[in-house]
């Protein structure tokens, strides 16, 4: 009895002491020849295998910025510091699951074409019976691929191989699995699921697959009986810009319409997000950059760039862009850049926008894009949560020899995937930091 105290004595201490990591998805257990690649899949439901091509599901290893992230960030800091070490795995669980369940970590880059470059494929997801956890995260799913493939259909029929109906599959969590995420430092580095469930769209029941799987008329298969519902299997994200445009709508308001020369002139801007069911931006939200440009243009063609009123909370400096700010030195650490001390923290945004972003801190308390050595996340979160309204002042000194007899303002909300300053310094292509629109809105006033 005394030997079995001291066994389970050790196994609560370990639990505290391993990072989330080991207790997830088992690597090694199967081979690649236990799962059928998705050309096969695409042979019967051809139109859905043409969707989940264009999909990130399908790109989820060979993306560019994930690509560079895993090789030349995590995987190296994987192999020097031993408190992140499991994320040389544990990046791949979600990013390529074929290679860490099949035990091939790390795996070799995309240039190397291995099947690993199959990413979220058919077999994983209609594989995954379940999770570990009530509450999943960190590539918790179980999974048991063979004959039968898991739907959320009562009533197929097929030859090829045996469905069962499954409530995991049609739930939320099984998103939950891969797009929540704690860091070996115990930090919330994506909480999408988590953000979702406490919203009103979670109380409500709205899953993930409503929005992210639309559903049409169609045939899931070529033999397969015609349904009312279909779900389509893109799973439009911000990556997509049809799915960014508008998800968050923008408003001007000022007291008066008319101003006169050598006066001021104060504009709000409302910002609502009546759209999104988690926060905006979610996920990898220590990359994402979501910020509010304002300006004036008069008939003339001049632009007043207007910075951004302060509101004066605690952490507020990482909300509004300043060109001088430096950040993101683990990068440079990390791949043994010499005299390296950061790049932009803002990338080429104009002093004075409106940042909504939620930073994250390493254990030297530097701002990071590296959310496995995210220490810290929660003092700041100036994001959209779910039917959240953000009011944003400006003040316009009109000039005293402004000749114009109108100008017109205009409020731009933009996205990209990541910083340009980290784009640039990690040679992404520049489709991966560009900057998208996402709503604009304007309003014409009088100078008098």
């Amino acid at each position: 009895m005394k030997r079995l105290g001291l066994f389970f004595g050790w196994l609560i201490a370990m639990s505290f002491v391993f990072p989330p990591f080991l207790w997830a998805a088992e690597m090694g257990k199967w081979t690649y020849d236990d799962f059928k690649k998705p050309a096969q899949c695409g042979m019967c439901h051809k139109e859905i295998y043409q969707e989940w091509q264009q999909s990130l599901m399908a790109q989820s290893f060979i993306h560019p910025w994930d690509d560079v992230e895993y090789f030349k960030l995590a995987l190296p800091h994987a192999l020097k510091l031993e408190k992140v070490a499991d994320v040389k795995g544990g990046c791949i669980a979600c990013h390529g699951p074929l290679a860490f369940l099949t035990g091939d970590i790390p795996p070799k880059p995309p240039a190397a074409a291995t099947r690993v470059n199959e990413g979220v494929s058919c077999e994983i997801c209609h594989s995954i019976t379940g999770s570990t956890e009530k509450e999943p995260f960190n590539f918790s799913f179980e999974i048991n691929p063979g004959r039968v493939k898991y739907g959320s259909r009562h009533d197929s029929e097929v030859k090829f191989h045996d469905t069962q109906y499954s409530d995991f599959i049609r739930s939320s969590k099984l998103c939950a699995t891969c797009h929540d995420e704690q860091s070996p430092y115990g930090a919330w580095v994506k909480e999408t699921y988590r953000e979702w469930r406490a919203s009103p769209y979670g109380e409500k029941g709205v899953r993930c697959q409503d929005c992210h799987m639309y559903h049409a008329p169609g045939k899931s298969a070529r033999a397969s009986k015609h349904r009312d519902d279909i779900a389509h299997h893109v799973f439009h994200g911000p990556h997509f810009k049809n799915k960014l445009s508008g998800c968050v709508d923008i408003a001007l308001y000022v007291k008066e319409p008319e101003v006169t020369c050598g006066s001021e002139v104060t504009i709000r801007a409302a910002l609502f997000n009546g759209k999104v069911g988690h926060y905006v931006p979610s996920g990898s939200s220590e990359e994402r950059m979501l910020w509010l440009e304002v300006k004036g243009t008069d008939q003339k063609g001049r632009t007043f760039h207007l910075p951004v009123e302060k509101k004066g909370f605690s952490g507020e400096e990482y909300t509004v862009a300043d060109s001088k700010a430096i950040a993101y030195q683990a990068m440079g650490e990390i791949m043994e850049v010499k005299e390296y001390k950061g790049v932009s923290r803002d990338g080429n945004l104009p002093d004075g926008a409106r940042i909504f972003r939620r930073p994250f801190f390493d254990p030297k308390g530097r701002m990071t894009i590296c959310q496995w050595y995210t220490a810290k996340n929660t003092d700041i979160d100036y994001r959209f949560g779910p039917l959240e309204t953000k009011l944003e002042t400006y003040t316009w000194s009109v000039p005293k020899d402004f000749s114009a007899e109108t100008v017109t303002i205009t409020a731009t909300l933009y996205y990209s995937l990541v910083p340009s300053s980290v784009g640039e310094f990690m040679a992404l292509p520049a489709y991966a930091y560009e900057p998208r629109v996402v709503n604009t809105a304007s309003m014409v006033l009088d100078v008098k």
